[in-house]
């Protein structure tokens, strides 16, 4: 036994976890058994630490452990009732749980503390679950290990699969492990550095077989006409399918998107046998909890002409929502949950790529991901087998368990604006800055548009990480570039809901100094770029059918008529007059659209850091390092506007206290008698 089996244990499954061959995302769990003393009575107590539900081994840290005292988990095997208690026994769990007890103990506990092992590993390799599901899974295990590893029938997770694996165990003490039907591996040893090269032998065991053993076509001859377009042509296709397909599988609920067009995930649609093994579904729970029980998969061709598509796409997603509520019914008992949404996770489009969705953008990339596993497990089964999954009974015994409900009952409310996709021109730092991290701190995804590309990668990674934040380089003032950057969003999250039109940049001048080319270049950024992108981002929302939010920053000089700045405050005052003319029209569809009108951001903003605060400063008489206290002088509360304030008045219009508003500005200028509203 190690000195320190807690910190084995999580060296071994960061190893284990960084190499996603051995296991996928938050899947499969590790554990250690050991000796420490009680805090209470100073006896010595032998402890297990196993992962906790929901966590992932590769960024697992100690306080994702459970930690439970092993013999009052194994005196549970004396009351255990039969395998219609298994709800009972996991409740029991948290009974045994020592001190205070760590992270919530996961349904595979039982199999980590029965089995006398110092150090257990339960993993979903690709490879392993491809035996686990083939059809003759017991005959190519025996030939593939011998007699090193055992083959458990599917059994669903629980009390009793760990008294299976732990007298299987016993029974055959040359085991180093086991592979379970429809599921994974199982691996044991007496310490953490044999566990985990028993884990690496069955799971580079099954690999070495696929390779020498396995057929070269296991999905069968390419089909021509769901080949693999372009690159280019795919993009711009998936671009314009993304807030189509968003908009369908969000029926039930608003769902947040992620698209791939890998190379698997190509190689996989193109084949004469994908509709075939699509409909079989994915296997491993891990697998279908995220993906759901099948796909929605399109048999266009993949140069079809796009209303051609968008028509099959509508048919098939009726058809697929009938489908899974007969599923549902078929198999639903008194007890069982209600329904949770009858809309697809996974979406397959043939020559194009697979769209996955979920309640925010990392469970969308994580059902993706998983998708590609269950690709690969497809795969490596019918290169030396037939793929048999799980009865589709079985699947939905573990979708609508009562302790898979629980565990959803425990995620935290969602936030505000989660599940929502922000649009936010001139991003890169100031206003905007301050308005993509409000939003995504209030649960929004946010795509961070503006000229600059380098400056606007920077900003994304300072909001957020991939799954919050996404840039893109955007020049308002060129149409095909906005609806190149909304194509981007769209495909970056699945679509767009709100958008915030701040990009802007001022030259204060008299009007007899300002030239044609002045204002030109100031009607063309605020003007004619907020147009462009509010006409891209309406024709994404309209498509979606899930309605939308659309804020332009205005100003207060866009009512103010302060001296030497005609084409900057006529700019903005074109803006003001967009919203009045958006809101009207674009209100039959769901969208809202409002403005804000800050008075002078001095601090923090890059049009007054530009040059502009210089100007503005000599045409009022004072040092430019008092422009903000100037501004903040002649106000009723005579308060400095910062760049958060006008995040806050743009988070108040799209939060959810404003929903039956629209067409109006907000003033955020600390009460300047000169930007009331009439």
């Amino acid at each position: 036994m190690t000195s320190n089996p807690v910190a084995d244990l999580i060296d071994r499954s960061n190893r284990l976890g960084a190499d996603k061959r051995n296991t996928n995302f938050a899947g499969g769990n590790t554990s250690a058994k050991g000796t420490e003393t009680d805090p209470v009575t100073g006896d010595a107590v032998d402890l297990l630490w196993v992962k906790g539900s929901g966590g992932d081994l590769g960024t697992l840290r100690p306080e994702g452990l459970a930690v439970l005292r092993l013999d009052r988990l194994r005196s549970m095997v004396g009351t255990y009732p039969g395998a219609l208690a298994e709800d009972e026994m996991v409740a029991r769990f948290d009974y045994c749980l020592h001190g205070r007890g760590g992270a919530a103990p996961s349904i595979d506990t039982a199999m980590h503390g029965l089995v006398d092992a110092a150090h257990v590993d339960h993993l979903h390799p690709d490879s392993g679950i491809a035996f686990a599901t083939a059809a003759d899974g017991p005959a190519l295990t025996k030939e593939c290990f011998g007699d090193r590893v055992a083959w458990v029938p599917w059994r669903r997770p629980g009390f009793q699969l760990g008294l299976d694996i732990a007298q299987i165990k016993r029974e055959n003490p040359q085991a180093i492990g086991c592979i379970l039907g429809g599921h994974g591996i199982t691996a044991w040893g007496a310490t953490s550095e044999e566990c985990e090269a028993n884990s690496l032998e069955i799971i580079r065991g099954c690999e070495a077989y696929l390779a020498e053993h396995g057929t070269p076509a296991p999905f069968g001859a390419p089909v021509a006409k769901w080949g693999a377009l372009e690159p280019s042509v795919r993009a711009e296709r998936a671009a314009a399918l993304a807030p189509i397909v968003r908009g369908l599988v969000s029926h039930d609920r608003r769902q947040v998107g992620h698209f791939t067009d890998a190379e698997e995930v190509l190689a996989f649609l193109g084949t004469e046998r994908m509709p075939e093994l699509a409909a079989l579904g994915t296997s491993c729970p891990d697998h279908f909890l995220r993906t759901k029980v099948r796909p929605l998969v399109l048999e266009t061709a993949a140069d079809a002409p796009l209303d051609e598509v968008i028509e099959h796409l509508k048919e098939r997603h009726a058809a697929y929502r009938e489908d899974y509520r007969a599923y549902y019914e078929r198999y639903a008992e008194t007890a069982s949950p209600a329904m949770r949404g009858a809309d697809p996770a996974i979406v397959l489009v043939p020559g194009v790529g697979m769209f996955s969705f979920g309640a925010d953008k990392k469970t969308a990339r994580v059902a993706g991901e998983f998708y590609v596993n269950a690709i690969n497990v497809m795969r490596g089964a019918e290169a030396i087998s037939t793929y048999q999954p799980i009865a589709e009974s079985e699947k939905f015994r573990i979708e609508y368990w009562a302790l898979e409900e629980a565990k959803l009952q425990r995620l935290p409310k969602p936030k505000p604006l989660a599940g929502r996709v922000a649009f936010v021109t001139g991003a890169a730092g100031g206003i905007g800055k301050a308005i993509a991290t409000r939003l995504a701190s209030e649960g929004a995804c946010v795509v961070i548009a503006d000229l600059d590309a380098d400056k606007a990668g920077a900003a994304a990674a300072e909001v957020g990480n991939a799954d919050v934040a996404a840039s893109v380089a955007c020049n308002v003032t060129d149409e095909t570039a906005v609806a190149a950057a909304i194509g981007k969003a769209a495909l970056a999250f699945g679509g767009i809901d709100l958008v915030v039109n701040n990009a802007g940049l001022s030259l204060s001048k008299p009007l007899t100094e300002t030239t044609a080319a002045d204002w030109d270049l100031q009607h063309d950024v605020m003007a004619k770029g907020s147009f462009l992108v509010a006409r891209e981002s309406a024709r994404h929302m309209i498509a979606q059918g899930l309605g939308g939010d659309i804020v332009y920053i205005a100003s207060k000089n866009s009512v103010f008529a302060g001296p030497k700045n005609i084409a900057y405050s006529a700019a903005k005052a074109d803006q003001a007059h967009q919203v009045r003319l958006l809101a009207a029209e674009l209100g039959e569809h769901g969208i809202r659209v409002n403005g804000v009108n800050p008075d002078g951001v001095v601090r923090g903003s890059g049009i007054f850091a530009g040059g502009w605060g210089a100007e503005r400063a000599a045409v009022y008489g004072v040092k430019e390092e008092e422009l903000g206290q100037y501004y903040a002088g002649r106000t009723l509360l005579k308060k400095e506007v910062l760049p958060a304030s006008v995040a806050d008045a743009v988070y108040a219009l799209v939060g959810p206290d404003l929903g039956l508003t629209t067409g109006v500005h907000i003033p955020v200028d600390s009460g300047n008698p000169q930007g009331f509203l009439r």
